[in-house]
């Protein structure tokens, strides 16, 4: 005898991130009844973490500026990048839809505003399909006082930012120039007059990925699709032949049984923070030291693995070097690695990687690197205090002091970041050397070399600068923005530790998001998207939103296939759907 069900919807998401929002909102305008269930009390799962970028080559938003890559040169880009790890099938879904995603969101709803200014380059530029022009989409500021009284309930960033501060994708580069020109000292004005309306006028102001959530909860709102908070998902059910027909579904307390008529879109992110899960695949993982959603936990991958999904890349994880306070507050590592003054060493004391490189590059290199016996993780970079006090370092601004600033100022480091340990002081490199654990005479060895090929403007060993992506947050006023001699002590040391946004291994799908068994067969009724299912981009990392990209894009796929719809173009029009929330059949 059949089971009785609670509640019944044509598809059941589980996770309310970039990819599972947009499945929602595609499976309702295809006309199907689409339910969100979210374990977290927070609404965005790791798109509201995000920097908001998504990378869709082909976009409308390129197209309106003139700029349309050529499809088959990016297919060759991601074939090259992920080697072989990824289907063509997924791979061509994945270009000829994401386009078609873009412009069905920009129809459906006006809270979706799209822009692209070019100029962030691909990840690997010179490769063939490479653009230096990138293909990274935006959406523009918001005030989240628009959400009402779903504000509440937008998952906040794991470090939040003094009141009334946000950046605008084009800002941080900017900002990073603060000392270089003038237009760095242009975004601290409006930063510094963003905090002023902030207290004045009471703008919550939000970008990049919080300003993505929280569009795609309004658009979610204005259609009425529900999407149920505090909602964890313990199981999948199945009938009496392997089709997934909904899942138990916890909320307020009671356990009930949810049918899905169509199917379910997993849509809950990776196993960022189940550290056991994570060494299980990684042994030389230390530590928890991922930026990823505090909720995720696999629970999807493991739902989908019990009815029969198989899995793949569970050891990767889009990798991000980091810096770890002793009170485990982790910090980007990013435009540090493109300074000029700088270099990186491991425990040997050597160079290892170009310190500009793509992130996904520099820590398989120091994974690669800690497996060959020598210590890469933690590794270290070395700067002087010249650059100390024109680049913007670990938080710091180059800036004289400025009592009671939200972010360290002043022209000297910190005294209580050499007391954490994290970073170290030397008046010599070889004093610098036994601070840190390494040879004295290699890192003087070192940092000889590093000075020999920046006085010549290129570096011969590792060719760092000779990239459009390793200059974006370089020096612009430098002939190779990426590389200066370092000068006068003392010397300092920043640890760099393996961080992470989350992992990308999960679920095996298909073209049409469809989760596969390990004989390739399709588990009927099941769905992966995101950070549930193995990445489209392999071990790689094409450009800056290559993770949202993907998660939306299929998301978008797996609601379309599941209604039917596939071949159809972009969807129905909407007949002012911000205030009726209806489709024009």
């Amino acid at each position: 005898m059949t089971e009785s069900f609670d509640h019944t919807v044509d598809v059941l998401i589980v996770g309310s991130g970039g990819g599972g929002m947009t499945a929602a909102l595609a499976a309702d305008a295809f006309g199907l009844d689409a339910l969100i269930v979210e374990k977290s009390a927070k609404f965005g799962g790791s798109t509201a973490l995000s920097g908001g970028g998504i990378w869709v080559p082909g976009a409308p938003a390129q197209r309106r500026e003139g700029y349309a890559p050529d499809p088959d040169g990016v297919f060759e880009y991601l074939r090259q990048i992920t080697g072989g790890l990824v289907s063509d099938a997924r791979l061509r879904t994945y270009i000829d839809s994401a386009p078609e995603m873009m412009e069905f969101l920009e129809r459906l709803s006006p809270w979706f505003e799209f822009v692209w200014k070019p100029g962030y380059a691909d990840y690997y530029p010179d490769l063939p399909g490479g653009s230096e022009l990138g293909s990274t989409i935006n959406v523009p500021a918001i005030d989240l006082r628009k959400l009402g009284d779903e504000e509440q309930n937008l998952l906040q960033p794991l470090a939040l930012a003094p009141k009334g501060i946000w950046f605008a994708p084009k800002d941080l580069r900017l900002f990073y120039q603060i000392r270089q020109n003038w237009r760095g000292k242009v975004v601290l004005a409006k930063l510094i007059w963003r905090m002023v309306r902030a207290h004045v006028f009471g703008d919550r102001m939000a970008a990049i990925g919080q300003s993505l959530a929280a569009r795609m909860r309004l658009a979610l709102k204005d259609r009425g699709v529900p999407l149920w908070l505090n909602s964890p998902m313990r199981e999948l059910i199945t009938d009496a032949d392997g089709a997934v027909i909904g899942a138990v579904v916890e909320r307020e307390g009671t356990t009930g049984r949810i049918r899905a008529r169509r199917g379910v879109i997993l849509a809950a992110g990776g196993f960022d923070h189940d550290l056991q899960w994570r060494r299980k695949y990684l042994p030389l993982l230390e530590k928890d030291w991922s930026f990823g959603n505090p909720a995720a936990m696999g629970d999807g991958i493991r739902a989908g693995e019990k009815v029969g999904g198989s899995t793949d890349l569970l050891d990767e994880a889009w990798w991000f070097p980091a810096i770890c306070w002793p009170d485990g507050r982790l910090q980007f590592m990013l435009n540090e690695r493109m300074m000029p003054s700088q270099f990186v060493v491991n425990g040997a004391g050597k160079r290892f990687i170009n310190e500009a490189a793509p992130y996904m590059d520099f820590a398989h290199a120091m994974i690669e690197g800690q497996k060959s016996g020598v210590q890469h993780i933690p590794c270290w970079l070395i700067t002087d205090i010249r650059s100390f006090r024109r680049y913007v370092i670990a938080g710091h601004l180059p800036i004289p002091k400025v009592p009671f600033a939200p972010v360290p100022t002043g022209r000297h480091v910190p005294r209580t970041w050499l007391e954490s340990g994290v970073v170290k002081e030397g008046n010599s490199f070889e004093e610098l050397a036994v601070k840190i654990g390494v040879p004295p005479e290699q890192l003087r060895a070192t940092a000889d070399r590093f000075n020999e090929l920046a006085r010549k403007g290129h570096d011969d060993d590792f060719n760092r600068g000779d990239s459009a992506y390793d200059n974006y947050y370089g020096d612009p006023t430098l002939p190779n923005p990426n590389l200066y001699p370092l000068g006068k002590p003392p010397y300092y040391a920043f640890q760099i530790i393996l961080g992470d946004l989350g992992t990308s291994g999960g679920l095996r799908t298909d073209e049409f998001a469809r989760v596969l068994r390990a004989d390739d067969s399709v588990v009927p009724g099941l769905y992966a998207v995101g950070n549930n299912s193995a990445a489209l981009m392999g071990r790689s990392y094409a450009g800056a939103g290559a993770t949202i990209g993907p998660a939306m894009t299929f998301g978008y796929v797996a609601a379309k296939h599941l209604a039917g719809r596939l071949g159809s173009g972009p969807g129905p029009q909407t007949d002012s759907a911000h205030d009726s929330g209806k489709v024009t059949k």
